[in-house]
């Protein structure tokens, strides 16, 4: 139980949230598109919903079929937000260290973001290394979130542009 409670705790301190994302170039060199800059800006915007507890922002960008992937388990979009909503998980700051994004088509992108996370995890603070990877899908004229996964690395991870 102790175990399953830390390992809930590092999760959702990866998923933290407060959010210093400054706008980072997909590539060393090359600037991002106008459409790559806006899936970083959302990105960057959710985080900031997210350590806000931000519910009726999230609600609207996550699709109603997204997935979240957590280190204690995966759950969907419901259960996603009452975890915000409550605080069970308070993603307090994401740092984003590096970002790059990939477009598929008009309507589908990938950003996988290199952060560390700061978060609240049943009252016991914990900062940890994570790629975020997450998936959009564009409806109309809005992005909606499909898939969002904390995988912990080393900080030495290095994300491939």
């Amino acid at each position: 139980m102790k175990a399953s409670i830390l390992a809930l705790g590092f999760l959702l301190t990866g998923m933290q949230a407060s959010f210093a994302q400054a706008p980072t170039s997909t590539t060393a060199t090359i600037p991002p598109t106008k459409a790559q800059q806006e899936i970083i800006d959302l990105s960057k915007q959710k985080w900031q919903w997210m350590a806000d507890k931000n519910v009726d922002k999230l609600a609207q960008l996550f699709d109603d079929k997204s997935k979240f992937v957590h280190m204690s388990g995966t759950w969907k979009k419901d259960e996603e937000l009452d975890i915000i909503k409550t605080g069970s998980i308070w993603y307090k700051n994401a740092d984003v260290h590096d970002v790059a994004v990939e477009l598929f088509d008009a309507n589908t992108a990938i950003i996988w973001s290199r952060i560390t996370l700061v978060a609240m995890v049943r009252g016991t603070e914990a900062k940890t290394e994570f790629t975020v990877t997450e998936v959009y899908k564009k409806q109309g004229r809005s992005w909606k979130m499909l898939a969002l996964t904390f995988s912990s690395v080393r900080d030495t991870h290095v994300i491939k542009h």
